[in-house]
């Protein structure tokens, strides 16, 4: 297969994909593989293959493809094939909960000097490590990442990087329990779709959607919570993305159980539990089981919630969410506290404090742990993050982590 007849089977397989016909697209791009000699034409089929293959949360695959696109690019001997095929590597480590892999290859990708590409994909390496320190809840970290991403996106007028940007973002601040800004992001993210996303896939406003309807559940508004998750679900099941499905249901049970209707939580939580153990999603899993835990607590089941939580630990361990394990602790303690078994309860207050300190989740002012309720927080430019009253009260012109002036632009 010629140079010409590749690229024509490649932009048949983008027809297919683009029209929902994703197993037929798959079998076009495979068959190019196969036949086809040109070095350039394989490494973008392979760019194809790694891009279908993330979408319908088929993530070894996404590895495998991306492992052989590497290749390719080491043949084609070209700076630029390699820093992009070492960004589908970070990627793909990134969806199968391999954090520490993902922030190895994209400090690879940022050690590739001169690269024409370099503009364009800087900030979606950002974005990539990002998201991993934020797996690992290293938050200041995270949030450095996270702002590279959007000078990137600023820069470059890119506004599909901004928009993901957002939504990471406002996972963020959901995480760090700012609630106002964990609505404030996705949000912007659905205004950049409605302004600017004539011709982007619909994943882009799904993913908005997803990320209004997490924030709005935390913030008790349950109606725009589920008429958010609603849209995002319509559009998954409409493009096959099993990733965005899992996450919907799993908002879905959440929604159920903030309401009190455990019956209907429970059967959300399992098929959430089952699509996240088939693509691979550990943090995911995670997730799942420490809402069915809060289910069992909720009707009194506390061996039942233990074991859900002593699953939820291993899982925790193993990807290294410092966050994760800290709930885990915590909705541990109370329900040993309440068994009234002390040496059990002394042994979670004590890994519960440890994780505060490993993730930095306190306050640099007032020394009061960030992430315990719905607080205000404010970002210095060092990315260090701070109840905004504590900053306001004390007018402070440093950083008091780390001494850097906090007199400069840069606050997100």
């Amino acid at each position: 297969m010629g140079q010409d007849q590749t690229k024509q089977q490649i932009e048949k397989g983008l027809q297919l994909y683009q029209s929902n016909q994703t197993e037929k697209a798959l079998q076009v791009w495979i068959k190019v593989l196969e036949k086809s000699s040109d070095l350039v034409g394989r490494f973008r089929v392979l760019g194809c293959l790694v891009t279908a293959h993330s979408e319908m949360g088929r993530y070894k695959e996404m590895l495998k493809f991306a492992v052989v696109q590497i290749d390719t690019a080491r043949e084609l001997e070209d700076a630029n094939f390699l820093l992009e095929s070492y960004l589908n590597l970070a990627r793909s480590n990134e969806k199968l909960c391999e954090f520490h892999k993902t922030i190895s290859y994209c400090k690879t990708c940022l050690g590739l000097p001169g690269t024409r590409a370099g503009a364009q994909l800087g900030g979606q390496v950002s974005l990539s490590m990002g998201n991993a320190f934020l797996g690992l809840s290293l938050f200041q970290k995270a949030l450095e990442s996270f702002e590279k991403a959007l000078r990137y996106a600023h820069n470059n007028d890119d506004t599909m990087l901004e928009c993901r940007v957002c939504c990471s973002l406002g996972s963020f601040y959901a995480q760090v329990k700012d609630y106002e800004k964990a609505l404030f992001f996705p949000c912007k993210a659905a205004e950049l779709v409605n302004d600017y996303g004539k011709g982007w896939s619909l994943k882009y406003r799904a993913m908005s959607q997803y990320h209004m309807a997490v924030a709005y559940r935390l913030l008790g508004h349950l109606g725009s919570a589920m008429e958010c998750c609603e849209e995002s679900m319509k559009i998954a099941l409409q493009h096959g993305d099993r990733p965005l499905q899992a996450l919907c249901l799993l908002c879905f049970a959440d929604i159920h159980r903030s309401r009190g209707d455990l019956e209907t939580a429970f059967p959300r939580y399992d098929s959430a539990m089952s699509i996240m153990t088939e693509i691979g999603n550990r943090l995911g899993q995670v997730q799942v089981l420490l809402g069915v835990a809060k289910c069992w607590v909720a009707r009194k089941a506390l061996d039942k919630a233990l074991d859900a939580i002593e699953r939820a630990q291993d899982l925790a361990e193993e990807v290294g969410n410092k966050l994760s394990q800290l709930k885990l602790h915590c909705l541990s303690e109370s329900i040993y506290r309440s068994k009234g078994l002390q040496r059990e309860l002394r042994a979670h207050v004590v890994r519960f404090h440890e994780c505060v300190e490993e993730s930095e989740l306190y306050c640099g002012l007032c020394g009061e742990s960030i992430g315990e309720r719905n607080s205000r927080l404010q970002a210095l430019p060092c990315s260090h993050i701070f109840h905004l009253r504590c900053l306001q009260n004390n007018g402070t012109r440093s950083c008091p982590n780390c001494r850097r002036s906090s007199m400069k632009p840069g606050f997100v």
